[in-house]
């Protein structure tokens, strides 16, 4: 089937012009200032900006989330994430308990997201049970497709804590098969003393969420992150960076001739730890994430540095969990609330509004930061991140007109909330193709639950290569 895009605006991440597209079967095959033939089906975008699609390196589906046995949302929710532009993720697989690295990605693949994704993805492996077993099974991670693994340095007496002499022999294993390892980086034992601090005082509403989560902690789990990392020779990626504190040790790494990247998320670059002061319990704990939101200064911090490259993309760090039920958790305790907000769907929109909208970043910046950069440093690119001929046709054609406001009606994300609900829009997704096939028509999802398709990671991706 030939499907021809026509008479719109095409924006990569190095280029900006009219032209025409055409898509036969799954693939670009030509891409032209004007492409004159039959097919199949005429897309005219005229007026419109034609991108690739979006794609998401960091969400957590089908997730347990620590209160009970219940699980984050599901798969089959990712109708949220493409209606939001986002064609392809890259999925934390955590291991299931009592379970290795290996058998808790095939379960993920032919279990957990067969037949339910919506979107394609990827998979990082992550550490969630230490066992001797582990650090052999990543021997195996080129056969697998599996390119990166990520690992707590927060989170002390859990089982997703990753001591330091572990996290050492982790990067020795993942250096010799060419993956990246990912770390969420905050002192664990710190935040455990003032998190009890704050217990044993009486405070206990979400506030408190980020005063016994302070910046400092977050830097120095970078630092000594890196300078491991370092030792090693290991690539390192920061995961959720949100503050300048952090900022500045990655900048120092570097600078020391560290191999260290970093990304950071929408809501550390639109929202203010303000709203976990909220005396409405129900509306604070939507913003409970970690680590946690910063101040104005760090948001304004943390898009300068998405522009000078420090940072090298946005991710969502999408976790489904409701208020209604699984938050209430915490509701007399701030310490007991799971952790997590859902945003898969709205990344690409709120970063347009509040970045390039505002001229914080370009429109190929934007490209960059949501589409190309995540696809290479996760071993998925051009096939992904890309509209380069012979790279698979996840297209996303956005009306740069339009103007509204985040309505969690209008595209529902499997929780009870949106944490961006009423802020202003600038710009919206109209058209989505995966693959070739349409899957969102006039900002409805069209396609079908399951078409989405593992896609298998190549090795010594972009944090080895270079960015």
């Amino acid at each position: 089937m030939k499907t021809l895009i026509k008479n719109g605006t095409i924006i990569t991440d190095r280029n900006e012009f009219k032209g025409d597209i055409l898509i036969e079967d799954e693939l670009i095959v030509n891409i032209a200032r004007e492409i004159d033939c039959e097919a199949d089906k005429v897309i005219d975008a005229s007026g419109k900006y034609v991108m690739p699609g979006g794609v998401d390196q960091h969400t957590h589906y089908s997730a347990l989330c620590n209160v009970g046995d219940k699980d984050t949302a599901g798969y089959e929710t990712t109708d949220n994430a493409i209606i939001g532009g986002t064609t392809t993720i890259i999925d934390f697989a955590p291991q299931d308990p009592n379970t290795g690295l290996l058998d808790s990605i095939d379960y993920r693949i032919n279990e957990r997201a067969r037949g339910k994704a919506c979107v394609d993805f990827a998979l990082h492996a992550m550490v969630t049970y230490l066992m001797d077993s582990i650090f052999d099974e990543i021997d195996q991670f080129p056969e697998k497709g599996i390119s990166s693994i990520k690992i707590f340095m927060a989170y002390n007496g859990s089982p997703l804590h990753v001591d330091d002499g572990s996290y050492y022999r982790i990067l020795e294993k993942a250096k010799k098969v060419g993956a990246t390892v990912f770390v969420h980086a905050e002192n664990g034992e710190i935040l455990d003393f003032l998190r009890n601090e704050c217990v044993k005082n009486g405070q206990l509403t979400p506030k408190y969420h980020y005063v016994s989560r302070p910046p400092f902690t977050e830097a120095e789990g970078v630092r000594r992150a890196a300078y491991i990392a370092g030792k090693v020779g290991t690539p390192l990626y920061v995961a959720h960076v949100t503050c300048r504190e952090a900022m500045d040790q990655i900048r120092e790494a570097k600078g020391n001739g560290i191999n260290i990247n970093g990304e950071t998320c929408t809501h550390y670059l639109t929202t203010t730890k303000e709203v976990l002061e909220n005396p409405d319990f129900n509306e604070a704990a939507k913003y409970v994430c970690s680590p946690a939101l910063r101040d104005q200064e760090d948001i304004d911090a943390l898009w300068d540095e998405l522009n000078s490259g420090l940072l090298t993309a946005i991710s969502s760090d999408h976790c489904g969990i409701d208020v209604a039920e699984l938050k209430q958790a915490g509701r007399d305790n701030f310490t007991m609330i799971p952790n997590g907000s859902p945003g898969a769907g709205d990344r690409f929109q709120m970063i347009w509004t509040y970045g390039v909208e505002t001229g914080r970043i370009s429109k190929q910046k934007f490209v960059e930061l949501v589409s190309t950069n995540p696809a290479k440093i996760n071993g998925i690119f051009p096939r992904k991140g890309a509209l380069e001929i012979g790279s698979d046709a996840d297209i996303v054609i956005f009306d740069p007109a339009f103007r509204g406001v985040v309505k969690h009606e209008d595209n529902p994300n499997g929780v009870d909330y949106n944490v961006y609900e009423g802020r202003p829009l600038k710009g919206k997704v109209e058209t989505v193709l995966l693959r070739g096939s349409v899957a969102v028509e006039k900002g409805k999802f069209v396609g079908e639950y399951g078409m989405g398709q593992y896609i298998p990671a190549k090795m010594y991706a972009g944090c080895y290569t270079g960015i």
